[in-house]
C-alpha cells in the first residue's frame, strides 16, 4: 500500500436491535476491540475509535485502542467522521477509511483496497464497494441497497429499490449490484460535507451516500470478488458470530 490511510471506526452505544453493540463480547473481549483488531491488520497508518459515549471511551484505553470523543448530536456517521478529522488534525490530502464498529470479521484486504482505489482517482472524493446479487430475492429487498455504476466504475445511484429495472422481463443483462458499508474519504470532502444540507433524495432512501452525488461529487466503486462476512445488526448475528469466533480460534 503505497499511499497511507488512516482508518475510523464510528462507535455508538444507542442500538435499537441490538442495545450496546460495542461492547458485546466476542470471545472474551469487546465488539469494538475485535473490529480495531480486524482494521490494525490493514495497512492503515492509524486505527482511531471515534464514539460519544464515556464507557466505550473506557473500553478502548482499557485495550490500548486510539480513542477520540464525538458530539452526541450528529445526523450521519459521516457527519460524525467530519468532526473527528478537524479534531485530528488531518490534512486536506489525507484519505479515510471508514470501517463499520459492527464488522468484527472485515478482510483487512478489503480496507486496503477501498482506500487504494481512492488514491489512483483523483476525480474521486469517496471509493466504496459492492457485490454482485447472487440470490434475486435481494434486488427487491429495501434492506439491501443497489448501486448502479458508469464505464469508469462511478456510481450513478444508490437505491433500496431494485435498480437497474428491467422493463422486459430476463432483457436485463446488467449483473445487480449490492453496496457495502465500507467507503474512503479524502478530507476535504469530509469536512465540506457537513455544510451541505440533506438531499431530498437522501432523505427519501435514507441513504447519506446520496448527498454527495446529489452535490455533483464523484464515488468509485470497486467490485469484490467475494462477498465479505455480514455485519452484527440482531442478537442472531451475534450469536453467529461468536460461534465463528469460536469455530476460527480453537485450538
Amino acid at each position: 500500500m503505497g499511499t497511507p490511510f488512516v482508518v475510523v471506526i464510528p462507535a455508538r452505544l444507542a442500538s435499537t436491535r441490538l442495545p450496546r453493540k460495542p461492547l458485546a463480547d466476542i470471545g472474551g473481549a469487546p465488539m469494538i476491540m475485535r473490529v480495531a483488531e480486524q482494521a490494525a491488520k490493514s495497512s492503515a497508518s492509524r486505527v482511531v475509535v471515534a464514539t460519544d459515549s464515556d464507557e466505550i471511551i473506557a473500553v478502548c484505553h482499557q485495550y490500548q485502542i486510539e480513542v477520540i470523543k464525538t458530539q452526541v448530536s450528529h445526523p450521519t456517521g459521516t457527519d460524525r467522521l467530519s468532526e473527528l478529522v478537524q479534531l485530528l488534525g488531518l490534512a486536506q490530502d489525507e484519505i479515510v477509511v471508514n470501517v463499520q464498529g459492527d464488522e468484527p470479521f472485515i478482510p483487512p484486504k478489503f480496507i486496503n483496497q477501498v482506500a487504494q482505489a481512492l488514491s489512483e482517482n483523483l476525480e474521486c472524493a469517496i471509493s466504496t464497494a459492492a457485490v454482485k446479487i447472487e440470490d434475486h430475492s435481494e434486488v427487491n429487498n429495501p434492506n439491501v441497497v443497489k448501486v448502479v455504476c458508469n464505464f469508469r466504475s462511478e456510481a450513478l445511484y444508490f437505491s433500496r429499490a431494485g435498480i437497474p429495472y428491467a422493463r422486459d422481463a430476463h432483457t436485463n443483462q446488467l449483473p445487480y449490484l449490492r453496496h457495502l458499508g465500507i467507503y474512503a474519504y479524502r478530507v476535504h470532502f469530509l469536512q465540506a460535507f457537513a455544510n451541505l444540507p440533506p438531499a431530498p433524495i437522501e432523505q427519501i432512501e435514507a441513504l447519506e451516500q446520496l448527498r454527495a452525488l446529489y452535490n455533483g461529487y464523484k464515488i468509485d466503486v470497486q467490485v469484490f470478488h467475494e462477498t465479505p462476512p455480514p455485519g452484527i445488526d440482531t442478537p442472531e448475528d451475534l450469536r453467529q458470530a461468536q460461534l465463528k469466533w469460536a469455530q476460527l480460534h480453537q485450538q
